[in-house]
């Protein structure tokens, strides 16, 4: 009589599991080298293009940035309207695989632990605020600054990069987060950058936020810090 061996369910349960697991961190491992990459090429496109020391106009412009590309914008920002530029730290979602698996844990809520938590804006009539867009959503970084501060009066405009989508209901809850807050205005700008791997370079994003954006300095407006 011929006998089949089969494995117990459970072994074939288990086998699958780990196959999964392996492929799961296959994926997060590719995507940390891309993000170390650009992480890398945005460094240098900052180094070589530092904004004033200190403003020329009444914007500021606050961004929260893991890879560099958020980062790369704002700094094009405070360049063209002689914006106040104003990094947010949030040392949990570091470039790196913890700071990945973090920033996927953490992608829909409103909270973070950044630093600063809250800045003087009122030698400001306008406030940008940048983030990456982490599940559809501005990252916990950009809302948690948003609850925290007072926008009484001034124009607010949320920017955002991001490799896929957004969802406007996230978009719709921030204007009423910042608007709850007492600004006067919202906008939303924004540029995508592509899946990874057909990502537009650096240049081609800021290239894009010239074509797209409107960036001008106030001709009249007295600066924040005379």
């Amino acid at each position: 009589m011929l006998t089949i061996n089969l494995w117990p369910w459970w072994k074939w349960g288990a086998a699958v599991l780990a196959l999964a697991a392996f492929a799961v961190f296959a994926v997060l491992f590719a995507v940390t080298r891309v993000e170390m990459h650009q992480a890398r090429e945005s460094a240098e496109r900052l180094a070589s293009s530092a904004p004033q020391a200190r403003p020329v106009s009444r914007i500021a412009v606050v961004y929260f940035s893991r890879s560099g590309n958020t980062a790369v914008a704002a700094a094009h920002i405070a360049q063209r309207m002689g914006a106040g530029l104003f990094r947010l730290d949030a040392p949990a979602y570091d470039v790196g695989l913890p700071g990945i698996l973090h920033a996927l844990h953490d992608a829909r809520s409103p909270e973070a632990v950044i630093a600063p938590t809250t800045l003087d804006l009122r030698g400001f009539d306008t406030v940008y605020l940048g983030s990456p867009i982490w599940l559809y959503s501005p990252s916990p970084p950009i809302w948690e600054f948003a609850r925290r501060n007072r926008f009484d009066g001034k124009d607010v405009v949320l920017f955002n990069t991001f490799n896929s989508k957004f969802e406007q209901r996230f978009i719709d809850e921030f204007r009423q987060v910042v608007l709850a807050q007492g600004a006067r205005s919202f906008r939303h700008l924004f540029v995508k950058r592509g899946r990874m791997g057909q990502q537009l370079s650096s240049g081609e994003l800021l290239g894009t936020i010239d074509t797209a954006w409107t960036l001008t300095m106030p001709a009249s407006a007295p600066p924040a810090f005379p």
